[in-house]
């Protein structure tokens, strides 16, 4: 251990690990602020006029060893957790300006801190150095004295954003890579809503854990061109304000230099140059098929460098790997192995706006409208527009017809929705729509069709870029921000051996996929179309794309063609709505009426819920036209309320059940509805009219039903209060210095406060899960202060803390408040933000549309394959309530993890659901909650949740 005594103004220090001695020089230039010269290759001096303080850093190979400097660092490192160092060992004591900001950059570097007298005054501090020295920090003009052992805020600090025992870099910690990595990001090809999300999640992730982090400007073209003004290192605060910005911040350009072997060789020394020994690109196939080449060549890119005397021996040595992984960012989706890219909910939330519009005025006028959309080689953008906005018909490059075919079935189905009274036509082509003769089909063809042949008014709507522009939506930044994340953990677990990383979504897992699959899978496709190959084009995409697309033929052609199933299978099936309000209620009934139709069930609606079915008889059968044009209304027209089977009359319902009949019953909506579906099952041994297939939808902005982690409604709320905190910051960065508490609704659930906070950068949020202890409160109010004091003068400097209505019934947002603001020692303001049932949000959002029709016509499926099961008990005077086979027939649909699956309301209701909190047990999300805090900086007491 090198211990030196207090007050010293020059140290020379020396290991036997070069990386050790870079990452020394690393710290006194940094964070220390020393000027750094190499006076030779092994030799390099920091020092200072200011502090009068001179480092010499040496790498020789007759000193310590890295093992013997982990082996003192952690000795000392666990000496911090009982006592004060300075009474272990001697340090140099520096004199710094500003202690906050001191403490807060060796916090965001992750180096080990202990600070006296406390958290919230700190006087002094103390670090230590890769190299084991210990140095302190102080704003007084003294050395500092031995005081006694400093007692911690709390036993319990989550190490977030590194407290005292959290360590800096893969050095301190003996799971992480051994050399500091310097990571860079770039993006690539197509802009797409995300990427500047997707850009701020890898610097600060990279950052977090003890990297460097750089960005590449201009996408492959700053690659080829190099220099520190195209391969730039980010600071923690270079990205804020990314969260709500469209576009990427960082550049993206098409580079035909790089497509050559000389551009990749120029690529190669401008990263080496830089140090960047990990790459991960954001882009859509092409810009990752680039990446991966880039990889494959690497080792001949690198050896040729040397032996053209381009990089030295050592360089050579160093950066003989380059790890690169995938996120990929393209409005398309077109990226196979994945559910989702980053951009193509943003876009398709556009095209949806777009087309409500167009609704409007199309009603009007009775006119047909034909609206282009982007997708060249994909029709995913114009397949899930068509769901989420009921179009006639759409055209899509995977299911092609011939040029007369695609005429005649447009033709026939239009014709049909126009003679049962529909007033508008809306027709959606995707840009690279073709005949089975690969034939381009452009939206002006599709309009003379409409005007020849129907006689029709029709226009022709462009959206064009309007599909690229904008901020991202919820989804966008929230998937951004996790694949960020992760995308760093990929390249800093990764071996040269590792194939290169896809960080990709399924149904609501982050997952990690081969790169090089994924691209050859997506690139198949356009071949497959080329070679008029369609059956295999349409099986290489997702099985959710042809699902999509199924339900789609299925609705579009409702009431209108000869049903598919016979007679004698055709039934009967009720929906009804129980609790609050959600967005995508209405589709769930528009989408589980049409696919009824479509096979020849008859689908029921139950009004105002089970209170108006016992005093009402509010049943009534849905009429086609009457539902055309819900799938973009918010609330719940067939309206909706909180009572539950018990709390209205049992027996009545039973009544109503068996006069009409009922073959299978859908219930949407949240925790009510659960309760509901429980007491219906569990009354089957008294009322047989309940002995029918029942599913439960769960739809609530809560989400918190058992048995799944994403509910109708719920993403539509995030995108309503997502807006709302963004005009607030908006509002609170033009005051400068100024934080807003807004409350957040979500009953005794933390989901919408964790992934709005997620979504808006927020400071800290505040979950029921978790409650509010004073110390938190203290230490986000220290954290705050810290914050502004960076901030000061800054743009986009606007501090929000999102509280759940919940969390605290002693703090409330005034509460809280008052107390942040009477605790800033007059640095900045506080004020309180109450968005209300705004959160419940007005126009069901995409993602609610198409996920509600998902979910409905499985439903409707699961009735048709479970109908035997029970309906053999139906009349039964031993009807068993323990049976197994009969008790699976009372479901909830939900997505658990990377699957969606049935599981029996028994099973969720006795075991996985605590009924006091109207509460799952095991909380899904608790991992976001802790990106969430990582990624501003925030030390979180900890208190397990969802255990």
């Amino acid at each position: 251990m090198i211990s030196v005594v207090n007050g010293v103004t020059s140290l020379s220090l020396s290991s036997s690990d070069r990386n050790i001695c870079e990452e020394t020089v690393d710290f006194y230039s940094d964070v220390v602020g020393l000027d750094v010269q190499e006076l030779n290759s092994n030799t390099t001096v920091a020092s200072s006029d200011e502090t009068k303080f001179t480092v010499q850093i040496v790498h020789s190979k007759d000193s310590r060893s890295k093992d013997d400097t982990i082996r003192e660092r952690d000795a000392l490192l666990e000496q911090c957790k009982v006592a004060d160092w300075r009474s272990t060992v001697s340090s140099v004591s520096l004199q710094v300006s500003d202690l906050n900001s001191l403490i807060t950059a060796l916090r965001l570097r992750r180096y080990p801190v202990q600070v006296t007298p406390n958290e919230l005054y700190p006087n002094e501090v103390h670090t230590i150095d890769p190299m084991g020295t210990l140095i302190g920090f102080t704003t007084k003009s003294n050395p500092m004295t031995v005081v006694p052992p400093v007692v911690k805020l709390s036993k319990n600090v989550v190490p977030q954003s590194a407290p005292m025992s959290t360590v800096h870099s893969d050095l301190y910690n003996t799971d992480h890579p051994a050399k500091r990595r310097n990571i860079a990001v770039m993006t690539s090809g197509g802009d797409a809503p995300g990427m500047n999300a997707n850009v701020r999640a890898i610097v600060r992730a990279a950052i977090f854990r003890g990297c460097k982090a750089f960005c590449v400007m201009e996408g492959y073209e700053g690659l080829v061109r190099g220099g520190p003004e195209y391969i730039k290192q980010m600071s923690w605060q270079d990205v804020r304000g990314f969260l709500s910005e469209g576009g990427t911040n960082i550049g993206t350009a098409r580079c035909m230099a790089f497509k050559e072997r000389a551009g990749r060789l120029k690529g190669c020394k401008h990263l080496i140059e830089a140090g960047i020994d990990a790459l991960i690109v954001c882009g859509g196939d092409g810009s990752l098929t680039g990446a991966d080449l880039f990889r494959a060549e690497w080792p001949s890119l690198i050896a040729e460098l040397r032996d053209t005397k381009q990089v030295t021996t050592e360089q050579y040595e160093t950066y003989k790997h380059l790890n690169i992984c995938g996120t990929v960012g393209s409005i398309d989706n077109d990226m196979a192995t994945t559910d989702a890219t980053i951009g193509a909910y943003s876009s398709l939330a556009r095209i949806c706006q777009a087309i409500d519009y167009i609704d409007a005025t199309a009603n009007s006028h009775s006119r047909a409208f034909v609206v282009e959309v982007m997708g060249r080689h994909c029709g995913w953008l114009a397949l899930m527009a068509g769901i989420a906005t009921s179009a006639d018909y759409i055209l899509i490059p995977e299911k092609p017809s011939s040029s007369k075919d695609w005429q005649e079935q447009m033709c026939q189905i239009v014709s049909k929705h126009r003679s049962k009274g529909k007033r508008k036509t809306i027709v959606i082509v995707a840009e690279g729509a073709i005949t089975s003769d690969l034939q381009h089909i452009s939206a002006n063809d599709v309009k003379d069709v409409l005007v020849d042949k129907l006689g029709l008014d029709t226009r022709v709507t462009t959206l064009g870029h309007v599909q690229r522009g904008g901020t991202a939506v919820a989804y966008d930044r929230i998937l951004a921000t996790l694949q960020g994340v992760e995308a760093v953990k990929a390249v800093l677990s990764c071996t040269p051996e590792t194939p290169s990383p896809l960080i990709a979504i399924e149904e609501n897992k982050i997952v990690r996929k081969p790169l090089v699959e994924a691209v050859k899978i997506t690139q198949s496709v356009a071949t497959a179309i080329e070679n008029k190959d369609f059956e295999k084009a349409m099986s290489l995409r997702d099985s959710e794309f042809v699902e999509h697309l199924n339900n789609f033929i299925a609705m579009n052609s409702a009431n209108h063609n000869e049903p598919t199933l016979p007679v004698e299978k055709r039934k009967k099936i009720a929906i009804i709505n129980i609790g609050a309000p959600a967005g995508g209620m209405n589709s769930a009934v528009y989408s589980m009426a049409t696919y009824c139709m479509s096979r020849g069930h008859t689908p029921y609606a139950i009004h105002n819920g089970f209170a108006g079915l016992a005093r009402h008889e509010s049943v009534r059968s849905i009429d086609w036209l009457e539902i055309e044009g819900w799938n973009s209304i918010g609330g719940s027209e067939i309206g909706t309320n909180r009572s539950t089977p018990e709390d209205t009359d049992l027996g009545m319902i039973a009544y109503y059940f068996e006069k009409y009949q009922f073959d299978g019953l859908i219930l949407v909506g949240g925790f009510e509805a659960f309760v509901s579906l429980d007491q219906l099952e569990k009354a089957r041994i008294v009322y047989p009219a309940f002995r029918i297939p029942m599913v439960l939808i769960p739809a609530t902005i809560s989400n918190n039903v058992p048995g799944t982690e994403y509910s109708l409604g719920s993403d539509t709320c995030l995108n309503s209060l997502m807006d709302y905190c963004d005009v607030v910051k908006q509002s609170a960065s033009s005051t400068r210095d100024r934080a807003f508490v807004i409350e957040v609704q979500g009953g005794n659930s933390g989901y919408i406060a964790t992934f709005a906070a997620l979504a808006c950068g927020a400071q800290a949020s505040y979950v029921p899960e978790e409650g509010i202890t004073l110390d938190q409160l203290e230490s986000d109010i220290k954290s705050l202060r810290e914050s502004f004091a960076v901030d000061s003068g800054m743009s986009k400097a606007g501090k929000l803390i999102l509280k759940s209505t919940n969390a605290s019934k002693v703090l409330t947002t005034q509460v809280l408040a008052d107390i942040i603001k009477s605790e800033s020692d007059g640095k900045f303001d506080a004020k309180t933000a109450i968005p209300g049932h705004v959160q419940q949000g007005g126009l069901p959002s995409p993602i609610d549309r198409t996920r509600a029709a998902r979910f409905t016509v499985k439903a409707v499926e699961f009735i048709e394959d479970r109908f035997e099961d029970i309906a053999k008990h139906k009349y039964s005077v031993d009807f068993a309530y323990d049976d197994a086979t009969a008790s699976s027939t009372a479901a909830v649909l939900g997505i658990k993890s990377s699957h969606l699956r049935f599981k029996s309301i028994r099973h969720l209701y006795d075991f996985e659901t605590e009924l006091g909190k109207r509460m799952p047990k095991k909380i899904s999300w608790a991992d976001a909650r802790d990106i969430a805090d990582q990624l501003v900086g925030r030390t979180r007491i900890e208190k397990p949740i969802g255990v």
